[in-house]
């Protein structure tokens, strides 16, 4: 594909962004494999991608306080070292990008039908959060955020997916007290970090691919605000059974097809 093809697939993706708030490795990463580029090469450019895409969200968030760094904290002492820690494993232990490739495509299904699922589900979720602990936080809960963060950080790295829409899940579920703008901004604070390290690693791993990267962001950048000013005259319940179809679809084609 030439820059201009590229840039046009980084403005689409930047577009339902904003639009759904859905994070780009779900929706990149497919589009990518759907190009001809390799698994490897999808999924790290993805990341670093990803890492830029949302760092001025992040900012954003912050100065509006809607991150709460405590829990952001929590999330960071298990994803960050599981990144490694899997980056590690991969070179090690499987060697050539080749290897496991099949692997890296498999995650990314499994990632894409569960950020599916979340999708729909997303209202009885927080209903049953809420449920459970009767609006009260429960027990140990840090430490399970750190657990889960360790987990995230894992399927993050070996798929590109789940650092948006299931860590959203997972901090709804952990902290049903915690405001809808405050579920979001820590979850996307905590996306940055844990990207910019899983992307780091692919980049150390010789799988990101610079040109694909810049033309991508080139489109992305502007296309996100416009599909955040669109998103005011669309409301969700229209657009997010339409793109959680398509991820389930996608996810099954990784997954076992």
């Amino acid at each position: 594909m030439d820059f201009v093809q590229l840039v046009i697939a980084g403005a689409t993706v930047g577009f339902i962004i904003g639009l759904t708030g859905v994070g780009g490795g779900a929706l990149m990463t497919p589009l990518l494999l759907l190009f001809g580029f390799p698994p490897t090469t999808a999924i790290g450019t993805d990341l670093l991608f990803a890492a830029f895409t949302k760092t001025s969200g992040a900012i954003s968030h912050s100065r509006m306080g809607h991150v709460d760094w405590k829990i952001m904290r929590s999330l960071a002492m298990g994803s960050l070292p599981s990144a490694l820690i899997t980056g590690l494993l991969l070179k090690f232990m499987l060697g050539h990008g080749n290897n496991y490739a099949g692997l890296l495509t498999s995650s990314l299904g499994v990632m894409l039908m569960i950020t599916a699922v979340v999708l729909i589900f997303r209202k009885q979720l927080s209903r049953l959060a809420g449920g459970i602990y009767e609006a009260k936080n429960p027990p140990h809960r840090y430490s399970m955020a750190t657990a889960f963060g360790a987990i995230l950080g894992v399927l993050v790295t070996l798929s590109s997916v789940g650092a948006g829409a299931i860590g959203t899940a997972v901090l709804m579920l952990l902290f049903p007290k915690l405001t809808g703008t405050r579920v979001v901004g820590t979850d996307i604070a905590h996306a940055v970090p844990l990207t910019f390290v899983a992307g780091g690693i692919h980049f150390a791993l010789g799988h990101v691919d610079l040109g694909l990267l810049a033309a991508l962001l080139v489109g992305s950048v502007p296309s996100i605000h416009l599909g955040a000013k669109v998103s005011r005259m669309l409301p969700n319940k229209v657009m997010n059974p339409i793109l959680a179809t398509m991820l389930l679809v996608l996810g099954l084609r990784y997954a076992f097809f």
